[in-house]
């Protein structure tokens, strides 16, 4: 995928028109066998350059794990407003700093092997910075390697930025367990009083604003309440641990944000760069924010092989669940022909996908049903690779980390 295709201006919104969006990628892959997934360039360049305006000017790390295609990756960080990659392992870090100077591995790592290669390789340890939240993770990295025998491992602390509301517990996802700005403060004096070691940032991620749709017709007074109030205290902490943290070590970068809170990350002026990978291709979890609305840039399409009744049509697999709680926003959302639903007591099948509704009755065997992933990254380790799409046209393939035969996680 070349820049020019997503630095060349989108006219319109094609999707706000699901027949005529629709139906343009349904011609464009029409000669293809299912099931296949596709990349809209036109609705990727959206999503793209609407980011690029959420962070109001601050720059925007690529997450990874919400893309998992190179190229794809390559060209946004090509885009002006794009710097540097959150990746989600170690191994994958490694990867992908062959060709990229600036990879922070969003998560601890274990990996013993990819440690010793990170600590052999002083052109990648000068490109991939290591996430920590615990001395433990330090005595790990010496007993791979001691600190005299290898160059000085870059670190970012992970600061949890859930809300310990008073009365409602822990709000958020379960993180590193430094919390308070002098549990942060502690653990980078610990850093920087360890040989071979590099403090150089902070990353904190506020999931139950990120990661938490506030527009989904459920509870939504109840979410923006929490959000606001988590939102106003993740300000103050975040500036308190910053500012000790700086007294401590020259940080880089501060990180934090996701695609559903760039708006919030971008006002507090500790943040030097947000973090961003959902809203690109965007999986229909992110469909219920009030604050942004993406163009459902990634989908793919599954063929109709059987009718067992007049208004159900049934496609080859589609069982293609995504991560987290086991209830439907984790399932595959056909989109297209619009009315139709997958079945109660079968949901999407490892092997076939029975759909139901009154547009199963004009389908016959041979058509094409297109699916939104729930999750942007996921749908990547699927296929091999994404045709991509421009109106009705295929204009070319891009292969997933699968179709580089890379498994990372």
């Amino acid at each position: 995928m070349s820049l020019t295709m997503l630095s060349t201006p989108t006219t319109g919104s094609p999707w706000s028109d699901p027949a005529a969006y629709w139906g343009a990628m349904t011609r464009a892959t029409q000669n293809l066998s299912g099931p296949i997934a596709a990349i809209n360039v036109a609705a990727l360049r959206y999503n793209a350059l609407d980011l690029v305006v959420r962070a109001s000017g601050l720059p925007i790390r690529v997450a990874s794990k919400s893309i998992r295609v190179r190229e794809v990756m390559d060209a946004t960080l090509a885009l002006p407003g794009y710097r540097g990659i959150l990746a989600f392992t170690l191994p994958e870090a490694l990867w992908l700093a062959e060709r990229h100077g600036d990879v922070v591995v969003g998560y601890p790592t274990a990996d013993r092997h990819a440690i010793a290669a990170l600590a052999a390789d002083e052109r990648a340890a000068a490109r991939v910075t290591l996430m920590v939240d615990d001395v433990s993770h330090l005595d790990l990295i010496d007993s791979v390697v001691e600190p005299g025998k290898r160059p000085a491992i870059r670190l970012c602390i992970d600061a949890d930025a859930s809300w310990r509301a008073r009365g409602l517990g822990h709000i958020g996802v379960r993180r590193s367990p430094v919390h308070e700005p002098e549990e942060a403060a502690s653990l980078a004096r610990a850093i920087v009083a360890r040989p071979g070691f590099e403090l150089v940032g902070l990353m904190m991620y506020e999931a139950q604003i990120a990661g938490q749709g506030n527009s989904t017709g459920r509870g939504d007074v109840a979410i923006r309440w929490m959000q606001r109030r988590s939102g106003a205290e993740l300000l103050q902490r975040r500036a308190a641990i910053v500012r000790l943290l700086r007294d401590i070590a020259p940080i880089e970068f501060v990180n934090g944000g996701g695609t559903g809170s760039l708006e919030l990350t971008a006002s507090d002026q500790s943040v030097t760069e947000v973090t961003a990978g959902s809203g690109l291709l965007a999986g229909h979890l992110f469909d219920g924010y009030r604050s942004f609305a993406p163009a459902p840039a990634a989908a793919f399409s599954l063929e109709v092989v059987r009718k067992p009744t007049a208004d159900i049509a049934t496609v080859l697999g589609g069982g293609w669940i995504a991560s987290g709680p086991a209830d439907e926003s984790r399932q595959p959302r056909p989109v297209w022909p619009q009315g139709l639903a997958t079945l109660g007591r079968e949901g999407a099948g490892e092997v076939q996908t029975p759909l139901q509704g009154e547009a199963a009755r004009t389908l016959k065997v041979g058509d094409r049903v297109w699916f939104r992933h729930s999750k942007s990254g996921e749908l990547a380790e699927r296929v091999a690779s994404y045709h991509l799409v421009d109106g009705d046209r295929l204009v070319g393939e891009s292969a997933t980390y699968r179709g580089e035969q890379r498994a990372f996680l």
